[in-house]
């Protein structure tokens, strides 16, 4: 017996095991097999993939954001703006965004599949209660009493209840069922990730929303502020056209087409404010109309965000925690695989009661049995090697996206740390071009009044001011987002500890707050707005 215990935890060994059936220990075989439950599992141990990872971002060589630090905070990144606004929208996500509730019922549906699994390593027991009701005619009993042809023997009734409890018992001897174990609770891990992914994702796409309407609300005061300049401009050059002075009906024509191109502009930068609107509402589960905020100029300067080591990166985004997570589900499937070389041990057991009796629960109505069953398939066309090649394969498949994923997280970094560092230096060259134009504008203006220049050299001036103007506030604009974006590449404080443990998952812990019922009902409006101004 108890070298059938080591056989049974050596797969390669098996036919040991099958002499130890056959001979004199068969009586005890069952037994063995049953211990050994839970003492091997074949296929391959995981061992996480190395990933390429460098020993520094390079665009932070001779520049930083901040110093590289563990100060990343724990969810609310967005506290970093120190806007009451954005945060309180901010919040609604996890509450109410339905691509993020749909995740986090995708990561419940994971760890009931855990359970599922689980439920394999047990037997299963049934029970039924069988009632039996017999007739036999009077020439059948007669024969069956040898008086055939003999008259006077009636019919017979006869009644038989029989209740039983039935087991089986198909024993993980080789680990099968607990590497499926193994790749569900990674799978729940991954998704977990990936649902912590999908809201980090929404809040920054809330984010990018956010400060893309703030710049249009620059912008609508950028372009209000300019048709009021425009307006001056036609005032004057109407006045000297009236006067008789050296001025055109084509410059009067001009001055007032500025003036209507200017509010063109404004009315397209009011609609394209409306639509970041809306997808901001959308963003955290509303219905546009439920939604309006009040209009705000983007003003300040990007916060200093601390920028973690590239080996911390690894930890600290939740898609390559996901991809990571994938790695190791997929390195389990290949010892589900490898299971189908050894054959499937089983227990069946029943045990009841026959009587004539509804109550029939008495030892001498007692019936029970036992039985143990090895099967073990010799030809299947090379199927099971088919399937174990398929496992490796979709785990290097796995391995590849894991690579991808990590490279791709560092590309992010890195475009976001250059794109600040580029746009910082150029936005202070640009807010002292917007001076100059400004100046230029002042002069010629003078001169034109003056006489002393023509009208066409003010309309050049102006127009070079508006664009100069409105790069600087796109440079503005792009620093926002490309802060947003890179907080969201470093993971948005996240990190792999927020993780459920295997073990949490398997005991079945409850991770997650229950999951909102369907909406049959009117909605409960939003809480006052914070920052409505």
């Amino acid at each position: 017996m108890v070298a059938l215990a080591h056989a049974c935890c050596d797969g390669r060994a098996w036919l040991r095991a099958e002499k130890l059936f056959s001979g004199a220990h068969g009586r005890s075989a069952v037994l063995a097999v049953a211990l050994c439950v839970g003492a091997c599992t074949v296929g391959p141990d995981y061992h996480p993939d190395a990933a390429p990872t460098p020993t520094q971002f390079k665009e932070l060589k001779g520049w930083k954001v901040a110093t590289p630090s563990d100060n990343l905070p724990r969810g609310d990144w967005w506290a970093f703006y120190r806007d009451p606004k954005l945060h309180f929208l901010i919040k609604q996500v996890e509450i109410s965004n339905q691509t993020v509730l749909a995740e986090a019922a995708a990561y419940e549906q994971a760890r009931a599949v855990i359970r599922e699994a689980q439920a394999s390593l047990f037997p299963t027991l049934t029970g039924a209660y069988t009632f039996t009701r017999t007739y036999t005619g009077p020439k059948a009993v007669g024969n069956q009493a040898g008086l055939s042809g003999v008259g006077g023997v009636g019919a017979i009734y006869t009644t038989t209840f029989n209740p039983q409890l039935s087991a089986t018992w198909d024993i993980d001897v080789w680990g099968q069922v607990r590497r499926q174990i193994e790749s569900n609770a990674s799978a729940a891990q991954a998704t977990k990730a990936d649902l912590d992914n999908a809201k980090l994702s929404a809040q920054a796409m809330l984010a990018t929303a956010y400060f893309n309407m703030r710049a249009t609300d620059s912008l609508i005061d950028l372009l209000q502020r300019t048709t009021v300049q425009y307006r001056k401009t036609l005032d004057i050059v109407q006045n000297q056209f009236n006067a008789g002075y050296s001025v055109t009906l084509g410059d009067v024509a001009t001055a007032r087409a500025q003036v209507e191109i200017t509010e063109a502009q404004t009315k397209s930068a009011i609609a394209t404010r409306a639509q970041y609107e809306h997808a901001i509402a959308v963003l955290i589960g509303r219905p546009p109309a439920e939604l309006s905020i009040g209009r705000r100029l983007l003003s300040g300067a990007i916060p200093k965000v601390p920028v973690t080591l590239p080996s911390e990166l690894l930890e600290r985004n939740p898609g390559i925690a996901a991809a990571e997570r994938a790695m190791q589900e997929q390195n389990a499937l290949i010892g589900v695989a490898v299971a189908g070389y050894f054959p499937v041990i089983s227990l069946s057991g029943s045990f009841g009661w026959i009587s004539t009796h509804p109550l029939p629960f008495n030892v001498a109505n007692e019936v029970w049995s036992l039985g143990a069953a090895g099967t073990q398939i010799l030809f299947n066309g090379g199927l099971t090697s088919a399937q174990v090649d398929s496992a490796r394969a979709v785990y290097w498949q796995s391995v590849a996206t894991y690579r991808q994923t990590v490279l791709t997280a560092f590309q992010g970094v890195e475009d976001e740390l250059a794109v600040i560092r580029q746009l910082t230096q150029a936005l202070a060259v640009q807010h002292q071009a917007v001076k100059d134009a400004q100046q230029a504008v002042d002069v010629y203006l003078n001169q034109f009044q003056a006489g002393t220049v023509a009208f066409t050299t003010v309309v050049t001036a102006e127009i070079t001011l508006l664009a100069d103007e409105e790069t600087e506030l796109t440079y503005r604009q792009n620093l926002f987002l490309a802060s947003v974006a890179l907080i969201q590449n470093l993971g948005g404080g996240w990190d792999t500890n927020l993780l459920p443990s295997r073990k949490e998952l398997e005991q079945g812990f409850s991770l997650l707050p229950q999951l909102p019922p369907n909406e049959t009902g009117p909605r409960p409006a939003l809480p006052p707005d914070p920052a409505s101004h």
